[in-house]
């Protein structure tokens, strides 16, 4: 009887133990380098005033971030690091003002409950938008005035319920955006829906009201792409922000078109319009900017070379001499490296 215990117990061991090596992946390690050259066409750094690449007729740094992913069982991890001016989240102080160019960009855990249902706690970027930090998962190196203007990350727990392949729905509370922790305590409802109604096409209808830029209110966000054909892919972006009690906010639409002309050379455009709503300094500011793009790709290099040019009524931008201008424009070459 001994001996049949000890041979069960071995075989229940040996088991777990084969269960455990078939339900645990390796540690994954990615991540991306980039530099970039940018020639503002007056002369003037940041006249264009969106995020990162604020540069005029200098080789400069993007950063390198470095992403872990772990999953054992049902459970999983995401932790991601940047270093370098273009990780840093506008709420984090500039490293040239005596600030540290470190950021954390993803840092959160995942447990799976059931194949359709999961739960998530942690830092995480926005699920609010088409853009995102990383160059890597961008098409343009500049980035959208919708970008800029929206969060970067999101601080909570959300819960996500997929009822199949072409529809899932996420809900969840958040902190304040773009902070590690909160200055007015859990204070933001979101939630997404996410259908595919066709292949190759996907949107995503968003929403997030609570504490965020310039106080409290409520962004609506359409994100949608579709690779129409093998070479063809059209991609929108449309949200609203309303700050409660006719605070301001924003609206805007951008929409990329992309066309692969050939292997490892994709050509697109970003066509926005953009305008705050009035409040402030910034009172019924309107923008249009069109910016050409190629992505030429070899490897995990990939070479971004691009045309931006901006247009306001309003003036914003400045001329070689220094007055006041209604366009802008710039180009910029990239060297994205993901890895």
């Amino acid at each position: 009887m001994k001996k049949i215990l000890t041979a069960i117990f071995a075989m229940a061991s040996a088991s777990c133990a084969m269960a455990q090596e078939t339900t645990t992946s390796p540690l994954e390690i990615s991540g991306s380098v980039d530099t970039y050259f940018k020639y503002d066409f007056a002369k003037k750094p940041n006249n264009i005033t969106t995020s990162f690449a604020s540069d005029h007729n200098s080789v400069s740094l993007g950063m390198i971030d470095i992403a872990l992913k772990k999953k054992t069982g049902k459970a999983s991890f995401v932790g991601e690091l940047s270093f370098g001016p273009r990780g840093q989240s506008q709420s984090i102080p500039d490293a040239a003002a005596g600030g540290s160019s470190f950021h954390i960009q993803n840092l959160y855990v995942n447990y799976d409950f059931t194949d359709q249902f999961s739960m998530t706690a942690g830092y995480m970027g926005t699920f609010i938008g088409y853009e995102v930090i990383s160059p890597v998962g961008n098409f343009n190196y500049s980035t959208s005035y919708l970008f800029t203007n929206g969060p970067f990350q999101n601080a909570g727990i959300k819960a996500t319920y997929k009822f199949s392949d072409k529809v899932s729905l996420m809900a969840g509370v958040f902190n304040d955006w773009n902070l590690y922790s909160a200055t007015r305590g859990v204070s933001a409802v979101g939630g997404q829906l996410m259908v595919a109604p066709v292949e190759g096409w996907t949107a995503y209808l968003n929403v997030l009201s609570g504490a965020g830029a310039g106080g409290y209110g409520t962004i609506e966000d359409l994100t949608t792409s579709y690779q129409i054909t093998e070479k063809f892919k059209l991609g929108l972006n449309a949200a609203n922000y309303d700050i409660d009690n006719d605070g301001g906010g924003y609206a805007g639409a951008a929409l990329y078109p992309q066309y692969a002309v050939a292997d490892g050379v994709t050509l697109g455009l970003r066509g926005e319009y953009f305008k705050y709503k009035n409040v402030g300094a910034v009172q019924g500011l309107k923008y249009t900017a069109v910016t050409f793009t190629a992505n030429i790709k070899s490897g995990g290099l990939t070479f971004i070379p691009e045309v931006r040019l901006d247009h306001s009524g309003d003036k914003p931008f400045f001329k070689e001499s220094g007055a006041a201008a209604p366009n802008a424009g710039q180009f910029s070459l990239a060297a994205v490296y993901a890895f």
